[in-house]
């Protein structure tokens, strides 16, 4: 991705999932494509960049945009955030063309993934990157959803496995994605397969609903 075409601020996703998802998503070839947490929308971009490659064709985003505990704290504002994200995802599909539906939900994830699964049914997505909220309890919720709203055979991917947030110096195991993520695991643990991938992420494979 061109720093000249798109306003990002880090390079998270350069770090983390740029090497991972070009093989991944090439096999696997997902055609609805669900992110929950897209703060400036760098995995968005590159999904419809390549999206006639993966060949994805539907993409929703669940965000607030409100930010969580880490981004309150620092005083960011969310806003802009926000507006980075919209003009990103708005220059990706006018320089690529691409014929990419980008659905946006602006919503708490629980309240989003829910109305989602109303609406489509179990099994809707192929692929669902968790990347939203860091508390334990709100990783947990969005993970069991997600798994509903996966189809078999379809990934999903957890990002911040071992993110931690430090409060007064000491790490909260309920500010900690991995907590949740590995309960998630130990109970869906015959009904997913573990991929191997770099251990700041954990991707799973549904076998079977």
């Amino acid at each position: 991705m061109s720093e000249t075409t798109y306003q990002f601020t880090n390079n998270w996703f350069d770090t983390y999932s740029r090497q991972v998802w070009p093989p991944l998503l090439g096999q696997l070839q997902p055609q609805k494509v669900l992110e929950i947490g897209s703060y400036e929308g760098a995995g968005i971009c590159f999904l419809i960049e390549n999206s006639s490659t993966f060949s994805t064709s539907e993409i929703h985003c669940v965000d607030t945009w409100e930010g969580g505990i880490e981004h309150q704290s620092a005083g960011m504002d969310m806003d802009i955030v926000y507006q980075r994200f919209q003009n990103n995802v708005r220059k990706a599909i006018e320089v690529t063309k691409a014929r990419t539906q980008v659905f946006i939900h602006r919503n708490f994830s629980d309240m989003a993934l829910s109305a989602l699964l109303t609406h489509h049914g179990k099994g809707y997505f192929d692929f669902i990157y968790v990347d939203g909220s860091h508390q334990a309890p709100d990783v947990l919720c969005d993970a069991v959803l997600a798994f509903r709203l996966l189809r078999v055979g379809g990934v999903l991917a957890f990002d911040d496995y071992l993110w931690a947030e430090q409060l007064d110096g000491k790490k909260d195991l309920l500010h900690c994605p991995k907590p949740a993520i590995d309960a998630f695991v130990n109970l869906y643990i015959n009904k997913l397969e573990i991929l191997q991938t770099p251990m700041y992420q954990l991707y799973v494979q549904k076998t079977t609903d």
